[in-house]
This record gives C-alpha cells, structure tokens and sequence, in this order.
C-alpha cells in the first residue's frame, strides 16, 4: 500500500515567542558584524606594518653597483663587507692587502667528499640585473699548493661562484673558475705557466646568469666560464677572496677595482626560445 505524504505548514510553534527569537538573531547578525569589522582593522594594521617594514628595508639597503656606476664605477673600499675576516688585511690607496691563514678553502662536496667553507670573503651588494666588475689580482707571494686569490659570488656555503688562479708548483698553475650551485662544485681549470704572476678578471652579470673572462693586460679578456646560478636571480653579493687551503700563508694584493656597464652583451645569433 502506497503512502501519502502530506506538508504541513505549521506556523509558529505553540509557545514561541517570535519576538525573542528575532531579537537573537539581530545581535548575532550585530556581533558578527564587530568580528568582522575588527578582522578587517587587524588585517589592515598588518598589511601597513608590513609595507612599513619594506619601505625600511628598501630605504636601508645600499646598492655598491648602483653607487659606483653613479660615480664613474668607482668603489667605496669601505663599504665592503666581511664574511669571515683574514689573518690580516690593509686597505688603502684603492687596493687591498689580504693575508690568508693556513686551511682556508672553499669547496663542497664533490670529488674529495669533504665540505670547506672558511675563505675570507670581502663583497659588496646588489640588486642590478645587469653590470661587470673588474678587480687585477697580484698574487707574487703565493707559492705553496692552491695559495689562491680572485673574485667571488658568495651567497651561502652551498651557492657562490669564484675564479681565480691556484698555485701547484714551480712549473705551472691553474687558471680556473668553480660553479657551486645547491651543493656541489664544478671546478674547471686550465694550466698556465707558474711565472705568471698577476691576472684581471671580469665578472658580468645577465640576470641569473653569469660570465667569468680573465686578462693579462687589463683590456683584452678572455671567458672562463658561462654558467647560471639558481640562487642569484634577486640580490646578490659579490667581490673578492684568498685562501690557502694547506699549512700556507701569502699575502695577496687587489687593485684597480671598477664597476662598468654590463660588458658581455647579449647574444647576437639565435633568438631565445619563446
């Protein structure tokens, strides 16, 4: 047998005061509005506190790049920052004495299986796209294996990129450049005669990628390396170093430093993917 079903409107229960119960919901609908207003005040004290915070930050930071390119590419010595000090440093008349202390390196990871990050790093900041920097290294002193001395990107102990040339003994030298991205490093080197003993370098800047070029005179360059750092698409650090990653010790010196417009151009033949 089938049922019927039948709706009923029943109206207002028997003993309900209607009264009360809009009375209830017009201050639930009230407070409710507070809460809200209120969450919309808190959120609108964080969001100006933040942009606060960012202004300061922007209005603290000192871009080296932006500052010298304004002032013919000259650098302000003084500006640079340490990270992690030498045994001995002079900076004076636009060049800079470093005295390394025996074991100092960097290196990470890959072939010797061992981590070393204790060189002394000395680096200005940026957040230019585009830009060359140019330092001439002496480095007549060193004469122990992998006495060392040239520019650097230093971002972390597992991201930076430096070229340099390292001592090996009295008959030649490496001139060589490492890529260090998440970890690993990527050391690429060639031998040059162990007489030499003074070499320019430019480092340039694309955007998140990068060009090491060396020199001997100080005008016609030639690349090391080409290479992309994923860590180094915003603000960067970058400048110069020296170690000597056995028991040695030398003293290397730094001239001639200079910011340029960016000196490695755009690529002339195939047109990037689209």
């Amino acid at each position: 047998m089938s049922k019927k079903i039948i709706a009923v409107n029943a109206g207002p229960r028997k003993g309900w005061n209607t009264n009360i119960h809009f009375q209830f919901n017009g201050q639930y609908k009230q407070n409710m509005k507070k809460q809200l207003f209120s969450f919309l005040c808190i959120g609108l004290m964080l969001t100006a506190c933040g942009q606060q915070n960012k202004q300061e930050t922007t209005m603290d930071f000192v871009d080296n790049v932006k500052v010298a390119l304004s002032d013919s590419g000259h650098i302000d010595l003084d500006s640079l920052q340490w990270t992690r000090e030498p045994a001995a440093c002079e900076i004076k008349n636009d060049t800079i004495h470093i005295t390394t202390a025996p074991k100092t390196d960097l290196w990470q990871r890959t072939y010797y299986h061992f981590q070393n990050d204790n060189a002394p790093v000395l680096q200005m900041k940026t957040r230019e796209k585009f830009f060359s920097f140019v330092v001439k290294t002496d480095f007549t002193e060193s004469h122990h294996r992998f006495d060392q001395c040239g520019i650097v990107m230093y971002l972390d102990s597992e991201n930076w990129l430096k070229g340099s040339v390292e001592y090996e003994n009295e008959a030649f030298q490496h001139l060589g450049s490492v890529a260090t991205n998440n970890g690993y490093s990527d050391w690429a080197t060639t031998a040059i005669p162990a007489d030499v003993k003074t070499m320019w370098y430019r480092f340039s800047r694309r955007e998140d990628d990068y060009c090491i070029e060396c020199s001997q005179n100080g005008v016609d360059f030639s690349q090391m390396r080409i290479c992309h750092m994923y860590s180094a698409a915003e603000e960067i650090q970058f400048g110069i170093y020296a170690c000597s990653p056995e028991e040695s010790s030398f003293t290397a010196l730094f001239s001639d430093l200079k910011i340029t417009e960016c000196a490695w151009k755009a690529h002339d033949g195939q047109q990037p993917d689209a």
